[in-house]
This record gives structure tokens, sequence and C-alpha cells, in this order.
């Protein structure tokens, strides 16, 4: 058995009972992953478990035109081999401040996440040679430990697992093994275009550094395992920090973060960002959250992180998303006989209405009293701070600080949808119900159960 072959005997032996999912462009790399797992699957009894479910799966992106003869190449290949082949299209545009490598990149990975609905082995052809050039590109954008550790030989993405179990053998070999078996395959003519930087260095740099030191790609690895260790262990010391800040999924002690270094800190939020599937911020944005984190309390700062921001209120920093403004949304709301819904914008939920003479035991509905013959019901996310007098207290205030008693964030007022008579506030929907338009109705104290003795609006809010 040759090294390649040794190789993914050597990575698979470990996993079974998933389907395996093999990332095929039909380039010598991916043919010679195909090739050699094909001998493997032929061997009778099956090595290894894993073979027993195989599906190639082949991308096309559209940018090329030769995008079709590569998908035939694809599915006569597959034919010759005896594997099933999922092609998937997808659509690559070109946008602003990403590049299409990287664009590229994404929908491949979305597709061959997209093959199996339950969790699945996906293997590259990944090599030494990309693992260098990755460690170069990642030099080259200013990356810290976590990029320059490159690409791991396993990554856990979304459900499935990511393998990479050619990262030991070198370009050359996988060129070797391909003549050796008199192998054919795709040559795309992209990959000579130098404006692409994994292409620069590929075809530009790289022979320079061979050239003068013909072991540089064995010490580039080497040095990017080294970046994997010492990441690792930043990941545990992050974890611990964690365990000591957070106070919810979405949120972490401002007084326990004070406490740590800078450098902490930063390794601290990468960490936590990256638990929460955000991208990772830039150094001036760390830098700039350490700081607004000391604002004066009657602050409430927020620093923007991709589409999340991380905002400060009462003692703990929250992670939230970049929501959508609706101030401007309102909607009239015809009151049917039964029943009526209104469905909030930014994915804001549903309010439901519904007239109602029954006594129920309801602990998350509000009770209205009907409104006037004509007047005029409307749900709107603004309000003109008028003085109110919820449910629940004794003396009226202003909106505004019935909002802040209830410790609502800052974010979340601008979410509420409050219900308007005309231009009168009778609810905060899910939070109160003014006095003067309650329902006249009496709570039992024993079971909390609202009796309407008149008929009323039952109001829901299902977010």
């Amino acid at each position: 058995m040759n090294k390649i072959e040794s190789a993914l005997l050597s990575a698979l032996s470990h996993y079974s009972n998933m389907p395996l999912v093999i990332a095929y462009s039909g380039g010598v790399d991916s043919q010679v992953l195909l090739h050699a797992i094909a001998t493997l699957k032929q061997q009778s009894p099956t090595p290894i478990t894993i073979l027993d479910n195989v599906t190639v799966c082949h991308v096309n992106h559209g940018l090329s035109v030769n995008a079709q003869a590569w998908q035939l190449f694809a599915q006569q290949t597959c034919d010759k081999f005896g594997l099933t082949l999922k092609v998937c299209q997808v659509n690559v545009q070109a946008q602003a401040q990403q590049s299409l490598e990287a664009l590229a990149r994404d929908a491949r990975y979305q597709a061959l996440h997209s093959i199996y609905a339950q969790p699945s082995l996906i293997i590259t052809g990944h090599h030494s040679d990309d693992q260098a050039e990755t460690l170069l590109l990642a030099l080259k954008r200013g990356s810290g430990l976590k990029g320059l550790s490159a690409m791991a030989a396993e990554t856990k993405k979304a459900k499935d697992l990511l393998v990479r179990p050619l990262l030991e053998i070198t370009r050359t070999e996988i060129i070797d093994y391909a003549k050796t078996h008199a192998l054919t395959w795709i040559e795309d003519e992209s990959n000579t275009d130098t404006r692409f930087d994994r292409n620069f260095i590929r075809n530009e740099i790289m022979p320079l550094l061979n050239k003068r030191w013909p072991s540089i790609t064995r010490t580039i690895n080497r040095s990017s395992e080294h970046c994997l260790e010492g990441q690792l262990l930043l990941d545990e010391l992050a974890n611990e920090d964690l365990s000591r800040c957070q106070q919810a999924v979405d949120c972490l002690s401002v007084t326990a973060l004070a406490e740590l270094s800078q450098a902490r800190f930063n390794n601290l939020i990468r960490y936590f960002l990256e638990q929460n599937h955000c991208i990772m911020p830039s150094s001036e944005q760390l830098s700039q959250l350490h700081l607004q984190l000391a604002a004066a309390d009657d602050k409430n700062p927020a620093v923007k992180v991709g589409q999340y921001y991380l905002r400060r209120f009462k003692g703990r920093l929250f992670l939230t998303a970049d929501f959508e403004d609706v101030s401007e949304w309102q909607t009239d709301l015809l009151l049917a006989k039964t029943s009526s819904k209104v469905v909030l914008p930014n994915k804001l939920g549903k309010v439901n209405c519904v007239i109602t003479t029954a006594n129920e035991v309801d602990e998350n509905s509000q009770y209205l009293k009907l409104p006037k013959p004509g007047q005029k019901i409307t749900i709107s996310f603004t309000h003109t701070n008028p003085k109110c007098l919820p449910d629940y207290r004794q003396h009226s205030r202003s909106l505004k600080k019935v909002l802040q008693e209830l410790a609502i964030p800052p974010w979340q007022r601008k979410r509420i949808p409050f219900l308007y008579y005309d231009d009168t506030l009778v609810a905060a929907v899910g939070l109160f119900v003014c006095q003067a338009y309650m329902a006249n109705s009496k709570k039992h104290p024993l079971s909390q159960k609202i009796e309407t003795t008149e008929p009323s609006v039952k109001i829901t809010w299902a977010q």
C-alpha cells in the first residue's frame, strides 16, 4: 500500500456510521483522492466501514467556459469508479470588499454541507503545499495564531466534520501517484492567473523559496503546527475566562471582564464571538471595545463587529444582531369578529388579537376593553413619550421611565410593539396594559386567573 492510501486508511479508520462526502473538482489533487478512496473501497473486505456510504460532490461554479465539460468529466470519472456523483450548481456573484476566491470557496462549502441532512464526513485533497500557501496568505492578512495555524487535519463545521487526510503529502507525491496510475485530470485555466493571491504565491513566490530552501514547505508547516499548539493553549485559557465572565449565552459580566489584562480580554472576546459563529474583530475594534467598557455608568456604548453588535447595559456586555430600523413601520388593525393577526417586521413575530367573553387561564395574555365604534387601532414601534399608568403600577409615569424601570435594554425598547386606539397608547404588547383600558376583570389570588366579565380583546405576542 502506497503512502497516500496509507494516509487515507489511517485518517478514515477513526470514523464510522456516518456518510462520507468527497470534495471533487477534477483537478489532480481531488483526482488522486478519488482514485485512492476507490481503490480502498474495492478491497475485500472493505478495510473501513465509512467507505460503505460514499458520495462524490462536484460543484459547478459556472465561472469558466469549461464548467460543463468539467462536470461531464466528473460524471464519467465517477461512473468509471462506480461512485455516486452529486453535482451542485452555485451562482457566485462578485461583491464589494470580498475576493472572488473567498466567495467561490464559501459557495463550495455550502454545497458540500447540503449533501446530507444528517452529520457527514467531508473529505478534501488539501496537501502540504496547500498548507504552506495558506500560512503565507495568513501572514499577508496580518493574522494571529489562529490564522497562522492554517488548515487543521479535522475541523467541525456546522453539523459536519471536515477532514484533510493528505496534509502530510506533498504536491510532488500527488503528481507522482497520478502518473504512476495513468490518471487524467482537469487543468483549471484560472490556476495560472496570478491576480488571485493564492496563485501568485503558488506560481511566483513558492518556486523562489524552494529554489533557495528546498525544505521550506516542511519548515513552514512545522511553524503552522507550533501556531496551532499555541492557539489550543489560548483556547483553554479563554474557556476558563469564559466560565468566570459568562452570565448567559449572549452576555458577559463587565466587572469580570475588567479584571482581565488587555491580552486576555482580547483573547476571550475572540473566543466568545467564535462560539457564537461571528466573524473575528480587528485589533482596533477590540481596543475600542475595551475602552468603551470603562465609559460612565449612564452611557450604553456599542461596538459593531461584522453583522453583530457588542453592547454594554447594566454591567453586562451583550452580543446582539445589527437590528433593522423598524421606527417607520406601523399598521392599522381591523378587528375581526373572532380574531386578527398582525405579522411584525424583521422577524419580530406576530401579534394576535382575539375578541373573547370566556374565562380563561392565560397568564401570557393581556385583556383590553374593546375600542369604541369608529376608533382606529394601530400598532407601531414609536411613541411620543406619553404619561401612562401600567396595570402593575399605582402612579402614572412617562413611558420612557417605565421602560427604564423594567430594565429593558435601549435596543429592545425600539422593538416593542405599541398598541394605540386612535392616538392614545393603550398597551405595550407583551409588557403591560394601561389601566384605563383594562377589561373589567378581576384576578383570583390563588390561580391568578383572569375573568373577563364583558367582551374584551385578548392580546398575545408570539416572537
